[in-house]
């Protein structure tokens, strides 16, 4: 049976073993503002409001809304604003996070709303995706459909993400406007569930394309 959850064990985790996999793996939950500061530098832009060490409310309150900003600033900006007790709108999807236990590793695979897609294989091989072609887009529109579907149905977690799963449970973390959705079950539940169900049946079919596309992309 899905179980939709309300607890965790914190983050920084570790579920590859290399450090570029790693930290793609935490940048997409969104939780760990610091990882987003560019190495040596002060941040520019966005990241430079959403990461202020003094809080412009206004600005966050921008970004937050800017449909045309990137899902995750967006979703820093709203974590911001929670923190300084700021209402926020609620169930505003900005991404799902599926992550899948397989033979040799952990199958990441994270559709933003932006349109913006990565995927970490069990292998520990990183793609990225900033721009695809029509029909990959539409079938990541399909898994942003049914999360949607997921969140208006559960609530946030009121504790941070758990470890990464293991075994054969398969879990589904939602970046939303008022926090962390999750949920987790054995793989074969996930998709039996009414909810879980057309979140994964679409996902497996967008990492198909995804897959195809990158082999296409290689070749040339």
């Amino acid at each position: 049976m899905l179980r939709y959850l309300i607890g965790g064990n914190g983050g920084g985790h570790r579920p590859y073993r290399d450090d570029a996999a790693n930290g793609m793996y935490n940048l997409l939950f969104c939780d760990e503002p610091a990882r987003f500061a560019p190495k040596g530098d002060a941040p520019q832009g966005v990241l430079a409001t959403v990461l202020a060490e003094i809080p412009d409310r206004a600005a966050l309150e921008g970004i937050a809304g800017d449909q045309k900003a990137e899902s995750r600033v967006r979703m820093l900006a709203f974590n911001r604003l929670r923190a300084m007790k700021v209402d926020v709108p609620s169930k505003q999807l900005l991404g799902v996070i599926l992550e899948v236990p397989l033979g040799r590793g952990l199958d990441t695979l994270a559709v933003f709303a932006d349109g913006r897609i990565r995927y970490i294989n069990q292998a520990e091989k990183i793609g990225i995706f900033e721009d695809v072609p029509p029909a990959i887009a539409q079938k990541a529109q399909l898994v942003l459909r049914a999360s949607q579907a997921v969140v208006d149905q559960i609530g946030p977690a009121n504790e941070p993400r758990r470890a990464p799963p293991t075994g054969n449970l398969t879990r589904m973390t939602f970046l939303v406007s008022d926090g962390l959705y999750f949920g987790e079950a054995a793989t074969d539940d996930m998709y039996a569930d009414k909810l879980g169900g057309p979140v994964m049946g679409n996902a497996a079919e967008l990492l198909n394309l995804l897959v195809n596309y990158a082999l296409q992309r290689q070749g040339k």
